[in-house]
């Protein structure tokens, strides 16, 4: 059996809590700002964050709202978000983070599926919230009924089993199928941040503008507790805007920018970059969705800087691969995060590939969730008795340790028995000067199976459907060109930026 190990060393298995480990670096820096809403330019030090978190989990528990029960967050970036997490950690509950575009049904079936007590939303937000809260109490951050759930301390972390309590239920997000509840521990959580800080080579004093959503994963782990859990300072945007991002990363000096393929896209691409003084940006770091070794390229020279990715799921809590960019690989997803391991296997036959053949990943560490909360089927089907995760990726690791990601198992299209991977023509159309975004799927045909066609979003003056021919017949295999192409408005993606290729096959099928 061929097994991949971390180049990098074990991280210790600390007994913390998630906050208990953000704690443990805040103490050592009382007065530094950690938190600053990006809009305001309001600050929050790390002496006032930790005395908020221990006044909002005294309140919740005295409320009742604290140990056993699930606080449902369904917010924008903002310094309260971390305060409201933090806070339900500490009094010992489950914190349950939706989508704030959400509307009232997708509302309705996470508070139902994942037994939350309470809501807590913005002013605007308020409306949907209660329309999807089944009844149960709703708080909008900032008003009066807010502030009063403020309380007396509560001094120490409330005991809690590490490797069992579910302290983040996070919602997967939902590209295949109904969202999951992924149940996370705070063992889970905490060593991703430690394999986070060692493969990513993390340094005390990084700032970032902090748009990726901290609902999500990306944002919940790397985000804010990376950088509050090891000297950084995050600087929270309530939602992507590009000229704020820019802003915010010439003003603070931001030395690294963690980014989704769209923002790398833009930071490429887009002529609003011109304007800004980027040159303290040492990395870019992309994740959460393949990006082609052609975006990283042009990013690269265009801002003079180290392009890397980093790969993980949300049942990975989420982090599992990393390209250090001490050792950049164009293209790479990444090399094994500390503490992991994992094994290509065979999709039909789930036999182990050798180093260099394309294979389903599978990966085993602390990190591997605990399952999906009242799914145990689709626990079985995504975790071996042995404790691998199948990641339902197609991958390929190289000799040097470094893992590719070929494209979603589900995802790959079939045309006369040749297997086309979407990422792969979608990297292709992105390389076409004008092309500003694509995604691909495959559209069912009686002869082929599948064929693959493309729905682009072009710059004004962009290529047409004759150019983007024949871009793709001088790049791609005969069996990997488009059959149609559609010029669209807008690409639809999830807050993570993959591509919601569901939606696109629906309206496909609507249409005919």
């Amino acid at each position: 059996m061929t097994q991949i190990t971390s180049p990098f060393p074990d991280v210790a298995l600390t007994e913390q809590t998630i906050t208990e480990r953000v704690f443990a670096d805040l103490v050592t820096r009382p007065d530094d700002v950690v938190l600053i809403d990006g809009p305001t330019g309001r600050e929050v030090t790390a002496a006032a964050f930790m005395d908020q978190v221990k006044r909002f989990a005294g309140g919740l528990s005295a409320a009742g709202f604290g140990a056993g029960k699930t606080v449902a967050l369904m917010a924008p970036n903002l310094p309260e978000y971390c305060v409201i997490f933090h806070g339900a950690a500490w009094a010992g509950g489950t914190v349950t983070t939706l989508n704030p575009t959400y509307t009232g049904p997708e509302v309705a079936h996470q508070m139902a599926d994942s037994g939350a007590d309470i809501l807590f939303t913005i002013p605007a937000f308020l409306e949907t919230a209660q329309a999807g809260a089944n009844g149960k109490p709703v708080i909008a951050i900032g008003t009066p009924e807010f502030t009063a759930l403020f309380g007396a301390p509560q001094d120490a972390q409330h005991p809690v089993d590490l490797d069992s309590h579910i302290v983040a239920l996070p919602y997967s997000s939902g590209t295949t199928g109904l969202p999951k509840g992924v149940m996370l521990s705070h063992r889970n959580m905490v060593v991703n941040v430690d394999q986070t800080i060692e493969a990513a080579g993390f340094e005390r004093g990084e700032t970032t503008a902090g748009f990726l959503p901290l609902f999500h994963i990306y944002g919940m782990t790397v985000l804010m507790n990376v950088h509050l859990g090891a000297g950084g300072v995050l600087v929270t945007m309530p939602r992507f805007d590009l000229a704020l991002f820019l802003q915010i990363t010439q003003d603070f000096h931001c030395k690294r920018c963690w980014v989704v393929p769209p923002v790398a896209l833009a930071l490429a691409k887009h002529p609003l970059v011109e304007d800004y003084n980027l040159s303290h940006v040492k990395e870019v770091f992309i994740a959460a969705a393949p990006s082609g070794k052609e975006l990283s390229d042009a990013l690269s020279a265009r801002l003079g800087c180290t392009v890397v990715q980093g790969y993980g799921m949300t049942e990975l809590s989420p982090v599992s691969h990393v390209v250090p960019a001490s050792r950049p690989r164009s293209g790479a997803a990444g090399l094994t995060v500390s503490n992991t391991t994992c094994q290509i296997v065979d999709p039909e036959t789930l036999a182990p590939l050798p180093v260099g053949e394309e294979g389903e990943l599978w990966i085993k560490g602390p990190q591997v969730m605990q399952g999906y909360l009242n799914n145990p089927t689709a626990t079985a089907d995504t975790i071996t008795p042995e404790g691998w995760l199948r990641t339902g990726d197609i991958a390929r690791f190289d000799a040097e340790g470094y893992m590719y990601i070929v494209d979603r198992l589900k995802e790959l299209i079939k045309f006369k028995g040749f297997q086309i991977a979407p990422a792969e023509l979608e990297a292709t159309l992105i390389a076409l000067e004008g092309v500003n975004d694509a995604a691909v799927i495959g559209l069912p045909d009686d002869e082929a199976g599948e064929v693959p066609i493309a729905f682009v979003l072009c710059a004004e003056g962009g290529p047409n459907a004759e150019a983007i021919h024949a871009h793709m017949e001088a790049n791609l295999a005969h069996y990997k060109q488009l059959h149609q192409i559609r010029f669209v408005a807008e690409i639809p993606k999830s807050a993570s930026g993959k591509i919601l290729r569901r939606l696109l096959r629906d309206q496909v099928a609507q249409e005919a």
